[in-house]
């Protein structure tokens, strides 16, 4: 299930010529830096597409200006969990920007942010928190998130034209195309799969 889940993937980022180019990396990252991208989760279930890649496009509303598109859109059922990408903390929620209800989360010098998700920020003696009681989230600004954690559901808030999840990344405060994140992602989950057969095969022509 996961080697078709993740094929299904590098089609989509192929399809929309979201893949980096070869020998492109991370931006910002230092080049002593090693990253088990395996650690990371998929941002949605349900995906069925990217509606929006990273960067300059045409005004989302219809208008005729171009404008910067900080993340990547990916398509989903209204309604449909979207789970944490890296653990780490809850630095912020909102729900009164074009970002809709969102949550914001560091991880080390990376922050990551899901926006346009249901239900609305209140308050309680423990401070703000994203509540999504239909769905059963509530997520408090403070709190450690671990990686593939449910952290919402897909919704229409803010601005939006229709249910998606709109995903930024940040590395050491400058913005990262996520596509490159999914790359690399989807190459960590496929070399052990890749490695596996060809050990199989090497096995098959010992004993033949």
């Amino acid at each position: 299930m996961k080697s078709k889940y993740w094929l299904l993937l590098g089609l989509s980022l192929l399809s929309l010529g979201l893949v980096p180019r070869v020998g492109q990396t991370i931006e910002q990252r230092p080049a002593n830096q090693t990253v088990d991208w395996r650690m990371g989760s998929f941002p949605v279930e349900n995906f069925q597409g990217y509606t929006s890649p990273f960067g300059y496009r045409r005004s989302a509303t219809g208008g005729p200006n171009t404008e910067f598109h900080s993340g990547l859109d990916f398509a989903a059922p209204e309604g449909s969990y979207i789970r944490n990408w890296w653990t780490g903390r809850v630095i912020e929620v909102s729900d009164n920007t074009a970002c809709g209800t969102s949550l914001r989360i560091q991880s080390g010098s990376w922050i990551h942010v899901y926006c346009h998700l249901k239900g609305r920020v209140e308050q309680d003696s423990r401070g703000q928190f994203v509540a999504d009681r239909a769905g059963g989230i509530q997520i408090w600004e403070g709190q450690t998130i671990p990686s593939g954690a449910r952290i919402g559901r897909v919704g229409m808030t803010g601005r939006t034209t229709g249910p998606h999840l709109h995903w930024t990344l940040k590395y050491a405060g400058q913005l990262v195309n996520p596509a490159i994140v999914l790359q690399a992602m989807y190459a960590s989950q496929s070399q052990p799969q890749l490695l596996s057969r060809q050990a199989e095969g090497e096995a098959k022509n010992f004993h033949d």
